[in-house]
């Protein structure tokens, strides 16, 4: 039995990146020997263990045959005989296909390391066609290692894996895992530029009109350092995504949420800087701002991106973000409970009251702003 650390902890090191996360293969031993030494069985679709200290994932070495369309239809096959070479080929990237052993020994069948030199992602053998998968983890690598290129081979077999009908084989939940990640890497643009390429973005986001300002927008939130609702937020902007993409891809209620606000809200954030205190506070009703004041705040960092991420703006000031946040706090200092009982005890009831709130809080702002001014 020999292991080997192998995929993204080698490249990454190889790259003189930090290193997070450590995958093992075990070659030439079986799950009763690895149990026996106390791994832990996890693995459903092929044997994967967990190493009783560490916790680290170790997999057996393994061949697949793919037996139906989609990421599913694969059998697999790990064995004592499984050699490590054949365990690097059903891998996706030459630069995710080397290994290393305990003394630092690198293998590389496959030219990781040249294509690492070369800054280059590229398939390792033609079995890359059989998981479509593999179309959206090339989009992300690009997204995230700004300074590779797509092999043309790579691409060309991509364009073939879409006009085959690869992609629609696709689970919804892959690919919004892997949407999620590409659009957490620092040049989530390229995701889509990719995607765009191999005619796979058409099929998987028609929703999405991947044009030169959004894609400028999304690197603006990479730039920025922007949390994922509010990347998701960005796909949207000057269009609705719609339900159909949300159900689809089931997107989690809280990228949802914002999307819907951004896209409906944008224009009115961008030209708040001559509205009155009145028009502010409608606009933070709008927003739901005063039940959900954290989400106004990303809902505010992608109306910036949006400004920003303009041609010729990417470095000019966005004042809007930090006055519509002063006007929040201004008219989240009422003592609405107060409020709501002064008016009470006048006899109001019901939308009277919640007019009462709305006019202490516009009076709030307008204070606010005046003293702002003043100091100004």
């Amino acid at each position: 039995m020999k292991i080997y650390r192998v995929g993204g902890a080698v490249r990454d090191a190889l790259l003189g990146l930090p290193v997070r996360d450590h995958d093992w293969v075990v070659v030439g031993a079986t799950p009763q020997a690895l149990t026996a030494e106390g791994y832990l069985p996890v693995g459903k679709d092929f044997p994967v263990f967990l190493h009783p200290q560490t916790r680290e994932e170790y997999a057996l070495a393994r061949t697949e045959r793919k037996t139906a369309q989609g990421y599913h239809g694969f059998a697999v096959h790990a064995a004592p005989d499984v050699t490590l070479e054949e365990d690097l080929a059903r891998r996706d990237l030459t630069i995710n296909a080397i290994a290393q052993d305990a003394d630092g020994v690198l293998t590389d069948p496959y030219g990781g390391q040249r294509d690492i030199a070369a800054r280059v992602l590229r398939h390792v053998t033609s079995a890359f066609a059989e998981d479509p998968v593999r179309i959206l983890r090339v989009a992300r690598f690009a997204a995230r290692f700004t300074d590779f290129s797509v092999a043309p081979e790579t691409l060309q077999l991509m364009r073939d894996m879409v006009a085959g009908g690869e992609v629609d084989a696709l689970v919804p939940e892959r690919v919004w895992q892997e949407l999620a990640r590409g659009l957490m890497e620092r040049q989530p643009s390229r995701m889509f530029e990719v995607l765009r390429d191999c005619g796979a973005l058409s099929k998987l986001l028609p929703e999405v009109d991947a044009g030169p300002h959004l894609m400028s927008v999304l690197d603006m939130a990479g730039q920025l350092d922007a949390p994922l609702p509010v990347r998701f937020a960005c796909l949207g902007l000057g269009h609705d995504l719609g339900k159909g993409l949300y159900q689809r891809l089931r997107v989690p209620t809280d990228c949802r949420e914002i999307a819907d606000v951004v896209a409906r809200e944008h224009g009115h954030i961008h030209r708040s800087a001559g509205s009155n205190a009145a028009a502010l506070v409608r606009l933070l009703e709008r927003c739901d701002a005063f039940r959900k004041p954290q989400r106004f705040a990303d809902i505010l960092l992608a109306c910036e991106c949006d400004a920003r991420g303009r041609f010729g703006l990417s470095e000019q000031p966005y004042p809007q973000r930090q006055r519509l946040l002063a006007a929040l706090t201004a008219a989240q200092s009422v003592p609405t409970h107060e409020v709501a009982a002064a008016a009470e005890a006048q006899g109001e009831r019901g939308a009277k009251i919640g007019e009462r709130v709305h006019a202490a809080r516009v009076a709030a702002v307008a204070a606010a702003s005046a003293q702002s001014a003043a100091q100004i």
